[in-house]
Formats: C-alpha cells, structure tokens, sequence
C-alpha cells in the first residue's frame, strides 16, 4: 500500500477515479477524511482520494507558504496616478499554510504588487504594511494607524489610499475613516477605498484580484470627493457571486451580509455609488443616475488637512432588545464605566419597557434602569437590528415614550455599526452625542434611496 504523504509536500498522485487513470500535482494537505490523500492543485482547488485509489505517490519536493521573498521591480509612469495600498492583512493577503491545511495571514504588500502585475498599468504603486491581522482583532488604535498612514500618503503627494482589510469588520474601520475625515464637514484630499476578499488569494475561487485591481482603479480615477454622499470613503467589492463587476459602495452605507459569498457587502439604506466592468483585462467604471446628480451640484467641502482620531479608552455597550434583555445587564455594564449604550431595537426602534397586561415586570425594571441611565447622562441609542429601514420612534406610543424618556436615534438611517463608530467619534472629538446621532456629518443620515 502506498504511503500517505505528509502536509506540505509537492506531490505528483496518480489515481484510480471514477474516469480511469489521473494524475495530479500539487502540495499535500492533511486529509480530509480518514484514510485519504487530499492535494491542493495548482488552480487553488482541493482534490481527495480514498488510499485505496491511489497506485503512486512521486514526492516533487517541499512547499513554503510561508515565502515571501519575491523580488518586486516597480515601474513608474509619469501619466499615471501615485496609489499607495496600506495593508492590514485578512483574507485578501491570506495564503494556505500547507502544513496545517489552514488560512493565514502571510501574504505580504511586495507579494500583491509581484503577484499582479496589472497594478502597474492603473498606476505607480506604493505599499506600506500597517500590519497582518484578521479583522475581527482590529480595534480603535488600529482605526488610528489607518487614519495617520492615508494622511502620511496625501502629504507624500498620492493620489489615492487603498486600504486592503479583512471583510468580517471592514464596514467598521470603513465608517470610523469616514468620520476622521469627513465628521467636521471636511472631505479627504483624494479617494480612500478599503478593499478585501472573501476567499484567499490562492484559491481558484478567489475573488482577491478583481477586488483589489477594481480598488486601485477607483483610487486611481474616481471622481473628487463631494463628501456629503459618503465617497470620501469608499468599500469595493464583488457586486454579484459573478466575476466581471465590482461595486463601489460608501464608506458609512454598507454593510457584510453573507459569511461565504463574493458578493458579501450590500448597501444600507443607499445605493451603490458606481459599477466598475471588467472586461478582457480592462477596467471601467460608471456612476450610478443618484451620486452623479450628487455631484452635479457642486457642493464643495473644504479639503481636510489635519483627520480626526479615536480615543482607545471609549467603552461603549451594545445590547439586542428581546426577550432576554434585562435590567440587570444595563445596571451591570453601568458599573464598568460605560460611557454610551446602543441598543439594536426591534422594528421602528422598540424596547421591551412596557407591561400592559402586567404579568411582565421584567419590562417596567428595563424601562427604570434605562431611566436611570439617562438621568445619569449616559446616553442610551437606539439602531435598527431590521438592518434597513429609519429608526422612526414617532409611528407608535412606544416610540414617543422612549423620546420623551431621552433615548435616541430617531430619524436615523445609518447602518447599526455605522451608528456606534458615529458615537465612538463623537466621544472621542468633544461632540454632543445627541447632535452627533442628530447630524448628517458625511453622508450617513442622506438616504441616497430617497433623494
């Protein structure tokens, strides 16, 4: 019988299938089921074979994903713009680790440029490494790196930042660059776009390369800022499960909505703000009917010179209103020095703080606690957990109870984790967070859906 191959190794397999003789090359994984041989091939996919099947085992060698030692030979062309990509790491910079079968964040900035080499036809490209984390570790004083790096690129004379993250918490770092730029009415110097992919860049699925080409185009040749339709900073991504289209979408009105397809982000209570078309190896874009009539009207912001930070010593809470909300848990987080609490409200905006038939007390006590919050001037939001749709307390005597109460988020139709990112920069920056919550500070409280 033929020996199982250890992960990591080059290896050229000659089976028995299901159509007669095959043979296949690529690294070996560890197996997928007991008693298999499972290969990654060459096209990024993965193949298993039961032992059994398997006549040869010829080893090629050892794989190293781990190599980064590609040499990049960067070319510049006068005509065209000066992008600069800060790299944070996710699953656009992400490669297999053969010897765990496992995703990691290994792929360095000098590997992207070198990997792609239609970078160079869109424009002279820099790369500065922020970083290698997977985005559900990023925090605000990463936010804060984000905001100090595309501020140093501006000053360096770039056209556009591109931003390339991990896509599980990306809307959030997209919304807190948005605020640092553009919260006091100001609007960055050139295009940001925060860019990432939901399958690594070495599967044949991937959707890395038209992401990030499609980012660097926008960057590259998108139109100035007006800053009040959330395009200072924007997110590029798939617009369908399809290759072929990327959306660019703004910075405060999206939002991830599927762990698995390409065509994950989708936009909250907005339209995208243009299609970039891939074809042939060429790239084009055209603005959606709304955002060029945005921009028709020449609405002019002062560029920002100096963005905004955040400060890392913010604590906000975050509750679900439902059955399982409780007094309990409001006056428990209170004690930890809570600074602001958001609540993700049911419909229009709801809380569980009333009893009418009076065999539930557990909502006239989330109702005092809550009471208590506010008299203490901790201020208690309210978003929406239906996603889409306005915060609209005014509709039902519940609403205007917690109105009268001093709850706020009334009128709001941002995204929910727009919201919270909104609060933190208001906290953060000396701004009242009723104005804030109140305020359209870059494009977050327009309803594109509506103009």
């Amino acid at each position: 019988m033929v020996d199982a191959p250890t992960a990591g190794q080059r290896v050229k397999v000659e089976v028995n299938s299901h159509n007669g003789p095959t043979t296949i090359e690529g690294v070996a994984l560890h197996p997928a089921a007991k008693d298999h041989v499972s290969v990654k091939l060459v096209n990024g996919y993965n193949a298993s074979y039961p032992m059994e099947d398997v006549m040869s085992i010829e080893l090629l060698g050892i794989a190293n994903s781990a190599d980064t030692s590609i040499p990049v030979k960067i070319t510049t062309n006068s005509s065209l713009p000066r992008i600069r990509i800060l790299h944070t790491g996710g699953t656009i910079a992400s490669k297999v680790d053969y010897a765990t079968g496992a995703v990691i964040a290994r792929f360095e900035p000098e590997e992207l440029i070198a990997a792609l080499p239609e970078l160079s036809e869109l424009a002279n490209i820099e790369a500065v490494k922020l970083g290698n984390m997977f985005s559900d570790d990023i925090r605000p004083q990463h936010w804060n790196a984000m905001i100090q790096a595309s501020k140093q690129a501006f000053e360096d004379g770039c056209d556009g930042v591109v931003v390339t993250h991990g896509t599980d918490t990306l809307h959030l770092s997209s919304a807190a660059l948005s605020f640092a730029w553009g919260g006091k009415g100001e609007t960055p110097p050139g295009p940001i776009v925060f860019v990432g992919s939901q399958r690594s860049s070495d599967r044949g699925s991937s959707d890395a390369t038209e992401n990030l080409l499609s980012a660097v185009h926008w960057a590259a040749n998108a139109p100035t800022p007006c800053g009040d339709a959330g395009d200072g900073v924007v997110v590029v991504m798939h617009a369908s499960n399809n290759d072929g289209a990327c959306a660019v979408y703004p910075g405060i009105g999206v939002r991830k909505l599927h762990s698995s397809r390409r065509d994950a982000f989708k936009p909250v209570n907005c339209e995208a703000l243009a299609l970039i078309t891939i074809e042939n190896g060429m790239y084009s874009h055209a603005l959606e009917e709304r955002y060029q009539e945005r921009l028709n009207e020449k609405t002019s912001r002062p560029i920002c010179q100096q963005p905004t930070t955040y400060e890392t010593s913010v604590r906000i809470a975050q509750f679900v209103a439902g059955p399982w909300l409780h007094s309990e848990e409001i006056e428990a987080i209170v004690l930890t020095g809570v600074q602001a609490i958001i609540i993700q409200g049911t419909g229009l905006g709801h809380l569980p703080i009333e009893d009418p038939a009076k065999d539930a007390p557990e909502n006239s006590k989330l109702w005092r606690a809550l009471t208590r919050c506010i008299n203490r001037e901790i201020p208690v939001v309210v978003t929406n957990q239906c996603i889409h749709g306005p915060v609209d307390m005014n509709v039902y005597s519940k609403g205007r109870k917690q109105i009268a109460m001093g709850i706020l988020g009334h009128g709001s139709v941002a995204a929910p984790e727009t919201v919270i990112v909104k609060v933190h920069w208001a906290l953060s920056n000396g701004m009242k967070i009723q104005d804030a919550v109140a305020a359209n500070l870059c494009g977050e409280g327009y309803n594109l859906l509506r103009s």
